[in-house]
């Protein structure tokens, strides 16, 4: 899923411990080669492939991020859209590449195609299929979240119920650590990669930040992130980073994503809506932006770089 995965835990017996990790990296793996746009035989690429021609049989696995991904979508009006894949190959933000900005022709021709509303599940059949030839799937912004709660239950399948899981961005703390809580940190997005700005405890929560110092190239004095708003094909305004604390692990992914896009006004609002649902913003103008039910948890460490 093109991060790097993590587990620690608190066990009593180390071989017992290691005999769960290698089933929770053997679960990664195939959640990879089912929701990953990279592999060809993928359910993903398989849906892809067959867009405006036949739906496609694919599994519960598929099925259950792609309800996910919709509800999300109707919450953030569609500023989390899993079919942004209309734009794959356009903009490329990964360091070894060329990095450029397409014409805005070329973004506009593909807007019409990203539409999460018009993918088509049928759960009894088992289906998905996009009516639209140009329509394409990409679950970068969920998958990884589905597969740190899948690693979860493993792990709690095992009687394993203190430990951290982490992928990437995407977080999940269970129980405690020997005598002390999980504790989690929110990098600086304008600091170098060790320096955090605030930190707080963990206790059966999930943790995801989304952020626009990752994926990204500067040209004229503007930074170009990965992270696309769905309405303009361009990377999204407003936010520098956005953290989401919640329960389940699919859920902070998407949201973390979905409220950089809306912007931080907007984005606030809606985690406050939201039951279990906490965030932290960081603005484009590094104002610091806490809901409501932080406050007392979070510490702050010291303010953000201010930054371009």
């Amino acid at each position: 899923m093109g991060s790097e995965v993590r587990v620690t835990a608190s066990v009593s017996s180390e071989p017992d411990a290691l005999h769960a990790f290698e089933k929770v990296f053997d679960e990664f793996d195939r959640l990879d080669r089912l929701l990953s746009v990279w592999h060809a035989d993928s359910d993903v690429s398989r849906i892809n492939g067959e867009a405006a021609r036949t739906p496609v049989k694919v599994s519960a696995e598929t099925l259950e991020v792609l309800r996910t991904a919709k509800q999300v979508g109707e919450w953030t009006g569609g500023t989390f859209d899993v079919t942004f894949g209309a734009l794959s190959g356009l903009w490329k933000f990964d360091h070894d590449q060329d990095n450029r900005i397409p014409r805005r022709d070329q973004v506009r021709a593909r807007l019409p195609d990203i539409d999460f509303r018009a993918i088509e599940l049928n759960v009894n059949s088992g289906t998905v299929f996009l009516p639209r030839t140009g329509m394409r799937l990409h679950l970068g912004g969920i998958g990884k979240g589905y597969a740190v709660d899948r690693a979860a239950s493993i792990l709690r399948a095992a009687g394993i119920n203190d430990f951290l899981i982490q992928a990437g961005g995407d977080l999940y703390a269970s129980g405690a650590r020997s005598d002390r809580p999980w504790r989690a940190a929110i990098r600086d997005p304008r600091g170098p990669v060790d320096r955090f700005f605030a930190a707080m405890n963990l206790r059966d929560e999930t943790f995801s930040t989304s952020g626009d110092y990752e994926r990204y190239f500067i040209r004229d004095g503007r930074r170009y992130h990965h992270i696309l708003d769905p309405d303009t094909g361009e990377p999204a305004a407003g936010c520098r980073s956005v953290t989401i604390v919640a329960r389940q692990a699919m859920l902070a992914d998407a949201l973390s994503t979905g409220v950089f896009v809306l912007g931080p006004q907007a984005g606030m609002a809606l985690i406050e809506k939201l039951p279990d649902v906490e965030g932290v913003i960081v603005t484009d103008s590094n104002a610091v932006m806490v809901s409501s039910g932080l406050t007392g948890r979070l510490e702050r460490l010291h303010s953000p770089t201010d930054a371009p």
